[in-house]
């Protein structure tokens, strides 16, 4: 190999290998991160098969992977005219990958947090309506009523938050960096 193609991979790799570290972010394996670094670089889709020899690797390994990064939108299935075997590329949108994986991620929490929160306050209320006249047992119940509607009160504004990303609002207060380019 000569020297430009050698300083090239050795440039792909460094950031493959920061790709695949970084990638517990999204809570995703290092070799699925690897793989995701690996498919970045790639100028077409490619197939499992492919993945496993260039990643040395078992096909179904790369399958697990693949249905990791598919479902978080991270990577898309492709058809191409010819070929009867499944392909995938990377979805070259971070933008669109991050918006896509904090919502899925924080809505799911968000809806499960909501619901035990609200339960909960419904219950110390009743609860409260039960015993007026006790006042220590009044006391108690309203900081925690009053920690949990706290918390209720972020994760709405987490869901406004979370709109503002999936609208593209997100970009009117930070907007997209254009490309650096090098030269």
């Amino acid at each position: 190999m000569n020297e430009p193609d050698l300083i090239i991979q050795k440039a792909q790799k460094r950031v493959i290998e920061s790709i695949g570290r970084n990638m517990d972010l999204y809570g995703i394996s290092l070799s699925t991160g690897l793989l995701y670094g690996l498919m970045f670089f790639q100028n077409k889709p490619m197939t499992l098969d492919e993945m496993g020899q260039a990643m040395e690797m078992s096909k179904t390994s790369m399958s697990t992977g693949i249905r990791t990064l598919v479902d978080l939108k991270m990577v898309n299935k492709v058809w191409e005219k010819g070929s009867r075997k499944d392909q995938y590329e990377v979805e070259n949108d971070w933008h669109q990958t991050f918006t896509d994986f904090f919502a899925i991620k924080w809505r799911k929490a968000i809806e499960m947090n909501l619901q035990a929160l609200r339960r909960s306050t419904a219950e110390l209320e009743e609860l409260a309506s039960r015993y007026p006249e006790d006042e220590s047992l009044q006391e108690k119940i309203g900081v925690n009523l009053g920690k949990m509607r706290h918390a209720i009160s972020y994760y709405l504004w987490l869901e406004r938050l979370i709109d503002t990303f999936e609208s593209g609002e997100i970009y009117k207060l930070v907007p997209k960096e254009e490309p650096v380019r090098s030269h």
